[in-house]
């Protein structure tokens, strides 16, 4: 935006300014507030009445957040990614005592500096009207002495509590209803947070004893997912068991559960766990909606079947490394009186198409994940292309080839909005004609092509030229995609009226082989007017790579290979649908205001495009 505009804004009544500004984000009224005074001083009015208070694109020091945070009665929710002492924690408890929604990410760790016991104790006695609380960073950073006591003093109203890392051992010390200190021993204190209606917990086991403690405090609960990530294999007394599921649902409210052992750091499963296990939880389970279960690999087709069989209301199903799934447990899903609108069956290397041919009978399907299912061909896209609800469409290393890719341009391409065909090695340019050519009104916002071999310039050119209008476009490992494909896009129109390139928020082309010093000159301003996040090599020159940081400071440059944005392939539960309209508004006024220089490589990007 000129000086002139600001100047002529400045001169507006103060109570007109006001009501523009509440209009804007907290990035672009702080953004604004630097510009002159008068934006300063409407921008400390504004702060102290926002009911909404979000920044999640950076993470501020303390000194930076203490003058925005004045005292506000109005302020109902509060998301902050932040990255030092605790003593954030005691702050907002003093400062924003009327806060019912509480999201912080990580909090010191990356600094390894603990967080004192206090800082909590303050933020849960400060803020006593919380519903929801979201602590994304690894709670062990408190001394374990204490920890249960101060969770005591949480908000009544709370219901909803999510945990980025706590040891289970914690875990079941919070929930216990140990013996309180002024109490005889027979007399037990009752469960704290007995209120929690959903509880999402990523730990270092998950074992019978933690489940067990959740079960039986938490009478409310109706969501419960918990994930771990073991450093070494499990002890039997550390691990879950057939007798642990058996205590899930004590109360019988549950409707959502996700039990999910990641292979992040170390290649394990639920090895203590079968089919009678699964048996005993389906007892309990017949109202459930929604089941992930992650890394069963002794369940069988059997255990799986009594899921289905038994759980009349299921709409969404998650299973994950099931070693031992068999097309088997979908034979007969027709004969059931489910209507599944989310399946998600990654890494499960036993299903063929004929699973997939059963699973279309619920036309209803809105999500389907079959990534890593590598005896998949396309015969199972033939099926899936009768899927006109389906949005989200995963099929990573899948066994699929450009001739199956045009059985979805005659059927889902207009409904999908996320599509991922990552290693799927049999592909080429081909496959974007397929699914392109003749397509019209297409909603296709995020398009993964990454670790495709055969994927060229050429693809990309044609994917331009159908003025696909893609946000998020990822094509990492691309070893035939080079600076041709970056001028293609950044020249593309996707309406008249919304100039160059303007689609694309997200642009992932870490190692692809042919991008050199000349993509940058194309990645700069004017182009791709809309871009947030930015995968690169950074080998390529570091110096144009940190030029262009500076050249874009609202872009985020990731050049260590690191995956880039929101992960929506991970989010499958019906949130997937970005608002893709959501942006920094003072950015877009900056952006609208821009004077489109070079207009000669401009034309020759045209030329380019025929």
């Amino acid at each position: 935006m000129a000086s002139g505009s600001l100047e002529s804004l400045d001169r507006l009544p103060t109570a007109l300014l006001a009501t523009i500004m509440t209009k804007l984000d907290v990035s672009s009224i702080c953004s604004l507030a630097v510009t002159c005074r008068t934006f300063s001083s409407c921008a400390s009015h504004i702060l102290s009445f926002l009911p909404h208070f979000h920044i999640l694109d950076i993470s501020p020091t303390m000194e930076l957040i203490k003058p925005l945070l004045p005292p506000n009665p109005h302020l109902k929710s509060l998301k902050l990614n932040c990255d030092f002492s605790g003593k954030l924690l005691s702050e907002i408890g003093s400062r924003c005592k009327d806060l019912r929604s509480l999201y912080l990410g990580s909090v010191a760790e990356k600094r390894g500096r603990a967080i004192h016991i206090s800082d909590l104790e303050e933020l849960l006695g400060g803020c006593t009207q919380l519903e929801a609380l979201n602590l994304m960073f690894d709670i062990s950073l408190f001394l374990r002495h204490n920890f249960a006591r101060v969770w005591t003093l949480a908000s009544e109203k709370l219901t909803s509590l999510e945990i980025g890392y706590i040891s289970s051992v914690m875990v079941t010390e919070l929930l216990s209803p140990n013996v309180g200190p002024h109490q005889c021993p027979n007399q037990i204190r009752p469960s704290v947070l007995p209120g929690i209606q959903k509880l999402s917990l990523s730990v270092d086991y998950i074992t019978d004893t933690m489940v067990g403690t959740i079960s039986k405090g938490l009478i409310l609960l109706t969501h419960l997912e918990l994930r771990d990530a073991p450093l070494i294999e499990p002890r039997v007394t550390f691990d879950l068991t057939n007798s642990g599921l058996q205590q899930i649902n004590q109360h019988g409210r549950l409707k959502h559960l996700s039990l999910v052992r990641s292979q992040e750091f170390l290649i394990t499963y639920f090895k203590r766990v079968n089919d009678l296990g699964i048996l005993l939880m389906a007892d309990k389970c017949a109202n459930m909606e929604s089941i992930c279960l992650g890394g069963f690999c002794r369940v069988t087709d059997s255990g799986f079947k009594t899921i289905l069989h038994s759980c009349s209301n299921l709409y969404k199903l998650k299973v994950s490394h099931g070693s031992q799934l068999t097309d088997l447990v979908f034979h007969d899903i027709a004969a059931t009186s489910l209507s599944l609108t989310h399946v998600s069956l990654g890494w499960c290397n036993l299903l063929t198409n004929h699973a997939i041919r059963s699973l279309v009978c619920n036309l209803d399907l809105k999500v389907l994940d079959l990534r890593d299912c590598k005896n998949l061909g396309d015969e199972a896209l033939r099926a899936i292309g009768s899927l006109c609800k389906l949005k989200m469409l995963l099929l990573d290393g899948s066994d699929i080839t450009d001739v199956g890719m045009a059985y979805l341009q005659h059927g889902i391409i207009g409904s999908l909005v996320s599509l991922s065909v990552r290693g799927c090695k049999k592909l080429t340019d081909k496959c974007i004609s397929a699914l392109f050519d003749g397509s019209y009104k297409l909603q296709l916002q995020e398009l993964d092509l990454s670790n495709l071999p055969n994927l060229s310039d050429n693809g990309v050119l044609t994917l331009a030229k159908h003025r696909v209008p893609i946000a998020e476009l990822r094509m990492r490992q691309c070893p035939l995609i080079g600076d041709t494909s970056v001028m293609a896009l950044a020249s593309m129109q996707v309406d008249d009226d919304r100039g160059h390139g303007s689609s694309l928020q997200l642009l992932d082309l870490y190692n692809c082989g042919g991008i050199t010093q000349l993509s940058f000159r194309w990645l700069k301003k004017p182009y791709f007017p809309r871009l947030r996040w930015l995968g690169v090599t950074g080998s390529v020159n570091r110096d144009i790579v940190d030029a262009l940081a500076r050249n874009r400071p609202f872009l985020h440059v990731a050049c260590r290979g690191e995956e880039i944005g929101t992960d929506p392939w991970n989010d499958l539960d019906g949130s997937y649908m970005h608002d893709y309209e959501e942006l920094d508004e003072l950015e877009r006024w900056l952006q609208e205001g821009e004077d489109e220089s070079d207009d000669e490589e401009m034309d020759d990007a045209d030329m380019l495009m025929g």
